[in-house]
């Protein structure tokens, strides 16, 4: 958006004719005093909600019920309450705020139908395209010393995170600092998106996958985004186009990033069983987060001060560990015995998901996602996410052989099981849904589960047949290509949206004439980034709790933007050496 659009709306946000108490008439008595009771839900207020920007884009929002001194009491109660008890009925002090929430209409982005976007574009800018994110991501390795990634606070909140879902927050995370957060902000969204601050805080956008507004973007580093910034370098290697300095400057970032992975991130858990094994922390002990010193107290303010690991980090360290060659010893751990502890077993551990706000899905043979520390830390609770489960299934073929999957009937079983979860969620068309997703978009979904699928066509006819007896990848494939197709393509995309389409056609074997509109956005999006990068940043995850929190970065855009087009190219190649086009209808 440009300078005016921000100016006007931040003029009539701040213009607004008041229309009952605002956020801070309702909390400041309560939070911004001294008192009793747990000292972060105060610290949390002063800290994210309380600051002098936001006080002045707020200060006209107001809510015209809560001039009923009764709904007014009772909201404020609710926050006595959570500062004061020492074990708060979190369901009953969260019950006014939830129904405020439900008073707040949001939608996912409808984008309008794509225009015609012309004929395919020439090799030499494809190429370009990808030397072009390939110095991006080396200049900055070589600048900061890693890849960045960055965090931002979007406020208005999901819009799948309704007041019902603030309940399932409330009563199934555990740390009381993440349950305070996700009360405040659930409060803050109402204000901001009942009033003029809604255009300030969520400006309108082009395609799906959300832009990251700067300024206030958090710095970090963390073994989930180097498993894929990994995969990209490795993707650059095999397209031929990096000159020798390159190369050389790329095999020294994987090597770096690699150790990152499997060692620096490395902690120690104990199974289901007891046995105990090495996995991949989500935020490594400092300073290696990387974190600047002023974020880093923030976000021990905010309430997330403890990170425990989980099983996507886990699988993605893995598995970009496993391409890079590594032979570290982790690898040789059979991580299906781990995972079929977290997976789901319809009235047998259902209550492991304790945050179920996707429970539109059906969980059973999905793996969980956070991993209980050596102290029994669980934080977040824990939620099912099916994107997390390719990212399962494709570690595991790529350790088929070293976890002696087919020869193991419990890791099998659990590989089957896994499977069953996604044709079901494909099936029921739910995967195309994003309140299916904790996080990420349906298009993240779809490219992932290319990248599993390409995973399992690389294993030997056999091995297939024995993961897959009734075909249910190739029914999931032709469901997701529908749904990239049908509907993510045949809308006006933005950059990052155009990757991951990519990603998916190229991947699940569709007509590479289809890549057209896809490539021709990404040419057409280079210089985008200015001095950033080639590209924007965009949402690549997300969190919903305790408010939506997006992860992303130019750095990503360009990492994508590359896997992108090395899979496109590819597929191109190969259509070149058949006598025609294999459509994959």
């Amino acid at each position: 958006m440009s300078f005016q659009y921000f100016a006007g709306a931040a003029c009539r946000a701040l213009t607004a004719r008041k229309d009952g108490p605002s956020l801070y008439d309702v909390c400041d008595p309560v939070l911004s005093v001294a008192a009793s009771g747990d000292p972060h839900l105060p610290k949390f207020y002063k800290t994210a909600l309380g600051n002098p920007a936001l006080r002045v884009l707020l200060r006209r929002a107001g809510l015209p019920e809560l001039r009923d001194e009764g709904k007014l009491a009772r909201l404020r109660q609710a926050l006595v309450r959570a500062r004061d008890e020492a074990e708060p009925n979190w369901a009953a002090v969260g019950q006014p705020v939830a129904d405020l929430v439900d008073s707040i209409a949001l939608d996912h982005p409808k984008p309008p139908p794509a225009m015609f976007t012309g004929a395919m574009p020439q090799q030499s800018q494809i190429d370009g395209v990808i030397r072009d994110c390939a110095q991006h991501l080396l200049g900055s390795y070589r600048k900061n010393g890693f890849l960045p990634t960055y965090a931002a606070f979007n406020l208005i909140g999901d819009p799948d995170f309704r007041g019902r879902e603030l309940t399932m927050a409330l009563t199934g995370l555990n740390a009381r600092g993440y349950k305070n957060s996700s009360l405040l902000f659930n409060l803050a969204r109402v204000f901001i998106a009942r009033s003029p601050a809604r255009a300030v805080v969520n400006p309108p956008w082009r395609g799906v996958a959300e832009p990251m507004w700067e300024p206030v973007q958090i710095r970090h580093r963390s073994a989930y985004y180097d498993a894929f910034f990994i995969e990209a370098l490795l993707s650059y290697v095999e397209t031929g186009l990096a000159s020798l300095s390159d190369k050389m400057a790329a095999e020294r970032a994987v090597a770096d990033m690699v150790d990152f992975c499997v060692n620096i991130s490395r902690e120690e858990v104990e199974g289901i069983d007891g046995a105990r094994f090495n996995v991949i922390t989500a935020l490594a002990p400092a300073p290696h987060p990387r974190f600047s010193r002023y974020f880093a107290q923030i976000k021990q303010d905010l309430g997330f001060g403890v990170y425990v690991p989980d099983c996507d980090t886990t699988a993605c360290s893995i598995s970009a560990a496993t391409q890079a060659g590594c032979t570290d010893p982790i690898l040789d751990q059979p991580l299906l015995d781990f995972y079929a502890g977290y997976q789901v077993r319809a009235g047998v551990n259902e209550p492991r998901v304790t945050v179920p706000i996707n429970d539109n899905i059906d969980y059973e043979g999905g793996v969980a996602t956070w991993i209980d520390n050596l102290k029994g830390e669980r934080p977040y609770g824990n939620d099912l996410d099916p994107t997390l489960n390719l990212d399962i299934l494709e570690v595991s073929f790529r350790n088929l052989a070293r976890w002696k999957v087919l020869e193991t009937p419990a890791r099998l079983a659990t590989v089957h099981r896994i499977l069953g979860f996604q044709k079901r969620l494909a099936a029921s068309g739910a995967f195309a849904n994003p309140r299916s997703h904790i996080y990420y978009l349906p298009e993240l979904y779809s490219a992932y589960f290319g990248r599993c699928y390409a995973a399992f066509l690389a294993l030997p006819l056999a091995a297939q047949a024995i993961i897959d007896p009734d075909g249910d990848f190739d029914f999931i494939r032709h469901r997701v290509l529908s749904y990239v197709k049908g509907e993510l393509m045949a809308a006006e995309m933005n950059v990052f949206d155009a990757a991951l389409a990519l990603i998916a056609l190229g991947h699940l074997g569709a007509d590479p004439r289809a890549f057209a509109p896809a490539l021709n956005v990404i040419v057409a999006s280079v210089g985008e980034g200015g001095r950033r990068g080639p590209f924007r940043a965009y949402e690549w995850n997300k969190m919903k709790t305790p408010t939506r929190i997006l992860v992303g970065g130019p750095e990503v855009t360009s990492a994508f933007v590359l896997m992108a087009l090395a899979v496109a190219e590819r597929a191109m190649a190969r259509g070149r050496g058949r006598a025609g086009w294999v459509s994959e209808a």
